[in-house]
């Protein structure tokens, strides 16, 4: 599929659509410049064909629901193109017999994160002739300047040998030309795996995948488009990008002891992933964070389909309340509060009083500050 001159343009100019507009855009606004500060961070999703790379990242980034991914096909790259900053249309997918989706060479995307840091996502085909070429003819222009590799294994795989294989040469290429790339692999499909044989089978996996991959270093994680784990692992990606982290967890606990919060957690607006929280009271539940992320998302999707917008929630009962609220352009901001004497109405002035503070934080080039005011 050719690009149009206009797509070439913008894919020039570096303009195009934010995937979720700022406060008081409308929805698929094209007027939003990309600014001349912004950070790209590449980063490559690779696999076989028919891992599921292509269905992760459409649920991700494209807002698909699982259900939906079975019957992909080209039309990703519609909503992709108009969800994303930029998505490069000289690839293309198709849906096979059994239901999965192939990807043709590599098609890339920019991705708009937390104000001036892009993901240049590079969604890499996974057909033999095409994994043979990244590590031949397209070795450099592949491997070089890669921040993260994430490398996607079907746990039913029949060529286990052959994946593992094509994992290493993948390996090889990055300690030449990105040596201090992360790696994350993703052992995904676990849902076709009997439930009681899931910690063996991941287990086993990752103790081969960590062995293969020295003298470089992986995190591995399992993952289903069916449940939360796949926000989980995601999230997780995403927090390794974020350049200023450790300056946005401290401003967060910093929020949540002023406001006397249980917990403070913070989603990137678009994607609903979890880039970063503070808790102050321990919480049994150790998914909450991903199964929220996946809940709210489809909330919000229900939303548009209604052509409602999607702003804030409050959830109480007699143990807590829960206040979702957009936070900056780029945030979406979750506060559990369990002291009944708090009134609600003084929470929701102190997530509007933070927005300001937090704005700044989220520029990259932006001053030093940490939040003090009561």
């Amino acid at each position: 599929m050719e690009e149009s001159d206009s797509e070439k343009k913008m894919e020039k100019e570096n303009l195009g659509t934010r995937m979720d507009p700022p406060i008081g855009e409308p929805e698929g606004s094209l007027g939003w410049v990309l600014p001349n500060t912004a950070m790209k961070k590449k980063v490559l999703l690779m696999g076989k064909s028919g891992s599921g790379k292509t269905s992760m990242r459409s649920i991700i980034f494209a807002n698909y629901i699982a259900r939906d991914t079975r019957r992909l096909g080209a039309t990703i790259l519609d909503r992709l193109h108009s969800l994303q900053i930029n998505s490069s249309l000289s690839t293309y997918s198709l849906v096979d017999s059994v239901g999965n989706t192939k990807t043709f060479d590599v098609e890339h995307s920019h991705v708009r994160f937390l104000g001036n840091l892009v993901l240049n996502l590079w969604d890499c085909g996974g057909q033999d002739t095409f994994m043979e070429n990244y590590f031949t003819s397209q070795r450099d222009n592949i491997f070089r300047n890669v921040e993260v590799l994430i490398y996607v294994f079907d746990v039913e795989s029949r060529e286990l040998e052959k994946d593992m294989h094509y994992y290493q040469s993948c390996l090889e290429a990055i300690l030449q030309n990105s040596p201090d790339a992360k790696i994350f692999c993703l052992v995904h499909k676990m849902d076709l795996v009997q439930e009681d044989q899931r910690d063996l089978i991941f287990k086993e996996r990752e103790e081969d995948l960590r062995r293969l991959s020295r003298p470089l270093e992986c995190s591995c994680f399992r993952t289903s488009i069916w449940d939360e784990t796949l926000y989980k692992a995601w999230s997780s990606i995403v927090y390794q990008l974020i350049p200023n982290v450790q300056q946005l967890e401290m401003n967060l606990r910093n929020f949540a002891e002023i406001i006397e919060a249980d917990e403070v957690l913070l989603f990137e607006r678009a994607t609903f992933l979890v880039i970063s929280h503070y808790q102050c009271k321990e919480q049994r539940d150790v998914h909450r964070f991903e199964k929220i992320s996946n809940i709210i998302k489809q909330f919000k999707l229900s939303c548009s389909k209604l052509a409602a917008s999607f702003q804030s929630m409050e959830v109480r009962n007699s143990n807590f309340a829960a206040f979702i609220d957009i936070f900056t352009s780029n945030t979406y901001v979750m506060v559990v509060m369990s002291d009944p004497s708090i009134p609600s109405a003084a929470t929701l002035i102190n997530i509007r009083n933070a927005r300001k503070h937090f704005e700044k934080l989220e520029r990259v080039d932006g001053p030093k500050q940490c939040l003090l005011m009561r």
